[in-house]
């Protein structure tokens, strides 16, 4: 992976999906590092129009996309009142909204594009930041999944730089040897808040017990998706795309403590394990500044007190997401984008009370299993979102969720 700008020069970011957990803690991040770090332009759902207003304001954003039309005039009230709350006039950023305004953003002049967006819909950011040539610190795992070698295919070497804590770790243990030498890569999961639990176990759950993560704080559809594994399937294609290692040669093992966030062995038996607290801080702040890091991006792992960190292998049974996500990855085409797709259904109708937690994957099997894509074909970005719009059908009448 290449550094995104020279050392020393500031790097002009753009944040999109900035009110988000990845979004918030990189703006404290940009905040706390002025002299290497400059946000030129912010992009969200539109959700959370106030929140917007003020990080365009703190972090001088010259331009701000919303993805719904619908919060630009609450988003402009916001800026107005923000701007002036203490009697002074500051400039207020360009507004652009609709469904092509925050992939617009990913292809304006600047050093990194930060794309935390959420879900399906941050694939045109993927590939506008790639075809634009900016170094893609990628957090919006769903557009690499849908895209596959298509977003993998038209990225530079170096041009992708994870966010992800799994693959951030896999990135800076590689660095201890060469290509040739790797044997295989070990992420690690935390197993969720259901752990040890058997599959007859899992048949009461509710959506309050599913977001509540023993570790880390995300937001609800990840958080759904760590409960049933489904992140970890999403992470090992993800691995597979980004660091050209075979299906066969990437595991996952249960890590409860999220310290060590995954491993590389080499062909000696040795094995490198790059560990840190559980602060999405640290990998967001080293895909930021690549291949440098950022003094004080997160505490560091206190060595003066006693630690006990396990592992343990991953209940399939109970947990058949992973294995699925092989099979998917294996077969390729359009198949992860129809699992990615499927699931983000499935996700919202266990939320909303429509199926069981167990029904979330045992859904996405049975969308999986009933499509029919012809192998070995050239997938084009239409075959994408075809696949993804059919997908996301099935799965609704599945789940009754219209």
């Amino acid at each position: 992976m290449n550094s995104a700008s020279s050392p020393g020069r500031r790097r002009d970011i753009v944040l999109l999906g900035s009110t988000g957990s990845i979004g918030t803690q990189a703006s404290d991040i940009v905040a706390r590092n002025p002299d290497r770090f400059r946000v030129t332009a912010i992009a969200a759902g539109g959700g959370n129009p106030g929140l917007l207003a003020r990080q365009a304001i703190d972090l001088g954003a010259d331009a701000v996309a919303v993805a719904s039309p619908a919060a630009l005039p609450d988003l402009r009230a916001a800026l107005a009142a923000v701007g002036s709350a203490d009697g002074a006039r500051r400039k207020l950023p360009e507004l652009t909204a609709g469904a092509d305004a925050v992939a617009a953003l990913a292809a304006r002049p600047c050093d990194v594009v930060l794309n935390a967006v959420t879900g399906a819909v941050g694939l045109a950011a993927t590939l506008a930041a790639i075809e634009a040539g900016r170094v893609l610190a990628l957090a919006n795992k769903e557009s690499l999944i849908m895209g596959g070698p298509l977003v993998a295919g038209r990225a530079a070497p170096g041009q992708i730089v994870p966010v992800d804590s799994e693959h951030s770790a896999i990135a800076q243990c590689l660095r201890g040897g060469r290509a040739a030498e790797v044997s295989k890569l070990v992420i690690t999961a935390s197993g969720g808040p259901f752990l040890h639990r058997s599959r007859a176990d899992l048949a009461d759950v509710t959506p309050e017990q599913a977001l509540a993560h023993p570790t880390w704080n995300m937001g609800p559809v990840i958080t759904v998706n760590s409960a049933t594994l489904v992140n970890k399937g999403l992470e090992l294609i993800e691995a597979h795309l980004l660091f050209g290692v075979g299906f066969d040669r990437i595991d996952v093992v249960v890590h409860r403590q999220s310290v060590i966030h995954s491993m590389v062995e080499f062909t000696d038996g040795s094995t490198l394990a790059q560990a840190s607290p559980p602060d999405m801080r640290i990998p967001i702040a080293l895909a930021l500044g690549w291949p440098d890091r950022v003094p004080a991006a997160a505490a560091p792992v206190d060595w003066t007190t006693a630690h006990t960190w396990t592992f343990e292998p991953l209940d399939e049974e109970a947990f058949p997401a992973v294995g699925l996500a092989r099979q998917v990855g294996a077969a390729g085409g359009t198949a992860p984008a129809v699992y990615n797709a499927a699931n983000e259904v499935c996700v919202a109708a266990f939320l909303a009370g429509q199926i069981p937690f167990a029904g979330i994957v045992d859904t996405v099997a049975q969308v999986v299993s009933e499509q029919q894509d012809p192998a070995g074909r050239t997938v084009e970005l239409a075959d994408v979102l075809a696949a993804d719009s059919w997908a996301r059908d099935r799965a609704r009448e599945l789940t009754g969720k219209q």
